[in-house]
């Protein structure tokens, strides 16, 4: 930063198009934009590309921030939107993964097939799907769940009984 050159200045600069200003915020935040993509995604590479998408939507889109105070949590937004987009993609390739070697299973000891399970996952709503995914198919705790859905631990536990129980009765 230039000698008595303030973050807020800079944010003014870069949101009327100035590169170097954005350059400097961008040096200000980014390890705690990875520190967030590594600790949600726990893979360094899908982290830096993540932190990466963020800060070319941040630029391309810095016109539009309103506040400057609020650039912190406005580009952290960004990222987390990525985080939740990248993590639907792990779930969804792990549901994948997992159900191609449930197949696989010789003397398949399930009830049902992918078709059915695919049925009753289709019968739940957004937040019971998210929950179960983030807790059977990543491995997250009620706490981490939570935080990442910025809802109440204990809200997370009876909801995630709850569907297992939905999907147990549905599938016998």
């Amino acid at each position: 930063m230039k000698s008595g050159q303030s973050f807020d200045e800079d944010v003014k600069l870069a949101i009327k198009g100035d590169c170097d200003a954005f350059a400097r915020l961008y040096s200000i935040v980014y390890k705690d934009l990875y520190h967030i993509a590594i600790c949600s995604l726990r893979n360094q590479q899908d982290a830096a590309d993540i932190v990466s998408e963020t800060v070319i939507d941040a630029f391309a889109s810095i016109k539009k921030l309103r506040n400057q105070n609020a650039f912190k949590g406005w580009i952290v937004k960004i990222l987390t939107n990525k985080v939740k987009q990248k993590q639907a993609e792990y779930m969804k390739q792990r549901a994948t993964d997992n159900f191609d070697a449930a197949e696989n299973i010789k003397g398949n000891e399930f009830n049902f097939g992918k078709h059915e399970l695919d049925e009753e996952l289709a019968r739940l709503d957004n937040e019971e799907r998210l929950i179960l995914s983030l807790s059977a198919l990543m491995g997250y705790t009620s706490n981490e769940i939570a935080r990442l859905c910025k809802i109440n631990p204990a809200t997370v536990r009876t909801k995630l009984a709850r569907t297992k129980a939905k999907l147990r009765e549905a599938l016998g």
